[in-house]
């Protein structure tokens, strides 16, 4: 099934102009897919389509149509389609708005007019998931980088969407902090079965995770579908082949010899992996 459709869809800002040019494409339900593409290529506008945003707070034109959960974003308002997406903006901590942890999970719930009883159990629930369990009476001014980007997550969170929609989540955040917010993420893709959309430039950080890539360029699709399928493409086809990290730019090379090897997630399996092929020449080497 899908999360999300986009059909033969265009938009443009009411200055720039720039946005999205015919763009048609599927975002399968349950699946963690990183956009990726330069600064202006349209990742951005892709994900703000999702949630409404676009058109309905930029104005702007627009042409085609964009489905989530199968409801029209043009025909409902911005909060109705929250109800299926959540966005943590590159700018998180421009969403948070409360003074405390916990005020600012229950801040959407009081909004949604959840009964006062229901809201701390989902508020302890959501805090929980992204390991921020006890802190809920500390101030947002004592928070880390890292403890605000999980609090705006747990904040689109408690109100349960189907989809979670991330924009440059990483770009404020240390290494150790990115990998552990990614961890996170994937970790609610797996367990709870959230539909999972990253814009991302540095795609060595997300790929470990992911399934599908979108790559972007000058507001069209220039290649979209799965993740080894994709990264393949983006450097026989030089497609912002830039950005293809060097694990899998080894691999490509390897295989161009005759050699074929696994899916590489991480450094540590293409160690593996590349020690296993040398030792198994070595063998056949000496037996010659």
């Amino acid at each position: 099934m899908e999360a999300v459709r986009f059909e033969d869809f265009s938009y443009q800002y009411p200055k720039t102009g720039q946005g999205l040019d015919r763009v048609t494409l599927s975002v399968p339900q349950g699946s963690f897919t990183v956009v990726t593409g330069t600064n202006g290529s349209g990742k951005t506008t892709l994900c703000l389509a999702m949630t409404g945003l676009v058109p309905h707070f930029f104005g702007g034109a627009m042409s085609g149509r964009v489905m989530v959960e199968g409801y029209n974003t043009a025909d409902r308002a911005v909060a109705d389609t929250a109800a299926n997406v959540g966005l943590v903006m590159e700018d998180y901590e421009s969403q948070l708005v409360a003074l405390t942890v916990f005020d600012e999970v229950a801040f959407a719930l009081e909004n949604a007019a959840v009964p006062a009883h229901l809201i701390r159990d989902r508020v302890l629930a959501a805090l929980e998931s992204v390991g921020l369990a006890g802190l809920e009476e500390r101030e947002l001014s004592a928070l880390s980088g890292g403890q605000k980007q999980r609090l705006a997550v747990a904040s689109v969170l408690v109100s349960r969407p189907a989809i979670l929609v991330l924009d440059e989540p990483t770009s404020a955040l240390d290494p150790e902090g990115a990998a552990d917010l990614y961890e996170l993420i994937a970790r609610l893709n797996r367990e709870q079965g959230i539909t999972v959309v990253v814009s991302e430039h540095d795609l060595a950080r997300a790929l470990p995770h992911a399934d599908s890539v979108v790559v972007m360029a000058a507001g069209r699709v220039a290649l979209a579908g799965p993740l080894n399928e994709v990264l393949t493409r983006m450097l026989s086809e030089q497609v912002y082949d830039a950005a293809v990290p060097s694990l899998r730019r080894l691999k490509a090379a390897l295989e161009t010899e005759q050699r074929q090897f696994s899916a590489w997630m991480t450094a540590g399996e293409a160690a593996a992996e590349i020690n296993a092929c040398l030792k198994s020449t070595r063998r056949l080497s000496l037996s010659a």
